[in-house]
């Protein structure tokens, strides 16, 4: 059973959709990255699920991004990722987090930012307050706002493995709110050690063995980072010579680190120089 997979299915007599996510090496490599503290682990395994859920509903090319900020122990908690169910996350926290932190204790009057960046197309970007006990919660009020598309969504995560489910009408469809109630109550009684346990067609028919579901084939999951050490130059190249001399004398290097995998790319005095060489000689386009 491969742990980093989503799944989408279809119910066959009802105009409503669901997805299954269940990660463990792309959990574990973002939260890997830093010595988070436990129960900020679980936030991103939750975040994580639920940006991989969002992904899958885009019915174009392009970028989504989650963020949660406020202004208490957790300041900035995001997860990055596109249509092809390659994420990347980050948080960053201060003060000591209980393990028995609520939402509203982590980030107090915080919100969620939902961004979406097509490739081709106009940028979108949500606004939702974080006032409910959960993420999940907080994004079944986001549909609801500003979708209008009743959904449930249910997530897990233990630090280890991550996991979540989503259920939805299917836009410009008019499912019974009767059979949608069924099916969600039906869902509501997955347990995180289902998720983490059984593969996708084991819960599935768990929660619907007398409903016609159609399962479609599993859509890898990873983690990916985009820094490079071409990104980290170009960064670089964007202070002055004078600034990057008075590092390198100081520290002996100049150091970009990425936050989301913790790369950390290293710059000396020569490469500093073959910077600047090569952009002088690089040739000028014409308008």
């Amino acid at each position: 059973m491969n742990k980093d997979s989503l799944y989408r299915y279809l119910f066959d007599n009802v105009d409503v959709r669901g997805e299954l996510v269940q990660l463990e090496e792309s959990y574990q490599q973002i939260v890997n990255a830093h010595q988070y503290p436990p129960r900020l682990q679980l936030l991103l395994g939750e975040l994580m699920a639920a940006t991989s859920l969002l992904t899958a509903t885009l019915k174009f090319k392009g970028d989504i991004s989650v963020q949660l900020q406020s202004q208490g122990p957790v300041s900035l908690a995001v997860i990055n990722g596109n249509n092809q169910q390659q994420l990347r996350g980050v948080a960053r926290w201060s003060d000591t987090i209980a393990d028995d932190a609520s939402l509203s204790d982590l980030l107090p009057n915080g919100h969620m930012v939902i961004t979406l960046t097509p490739v081709d197309g106009e940028r979108y970007q949500g606004v939702v307050a974080l006032d409910k006990a959960s993420i999940a919660a907080c994004l079944e009020g986001y549909f609801a706002q500003s979708e209008q598309l009743p959904t449930g969504i249910w997530l897990f995560a233990d630090g280890k493995q991550a996991a979540g489910m989503l259920l939805q009408i299917l836009p410009g469809q008019a499912a019974e709110t009767g059979e949608f109630d069924h099916l969600q109550q039906l869902t509501a009684t997955i347990t995180a050690d289902e998720l983490f346990g059984l593969s996708a067609e084991q819960v599935l028919h768990r929660l619907y063995h007398q409903e016609h579901v159609r399962l479609f084939d599993p859509i890898p999951v990873s983690f990916k980072c985009t820094c490079s050490r071409e990104r980290s130059a170009a960064a670089i190249m964007t202070l002055p010579k004078t600034e990057l001399d008075e590092i390198i004398a100081e520290h002996g290097v100049v150091e970009m680190g990425c936050e989301f995998c913790n790369s950390q790319y290293r710059f000396d005095a020569v490469d500093v120089e073959a910077l600047f060489n090569d952009a002088e000689t690089a040739p000028v386009r014409q308008q």
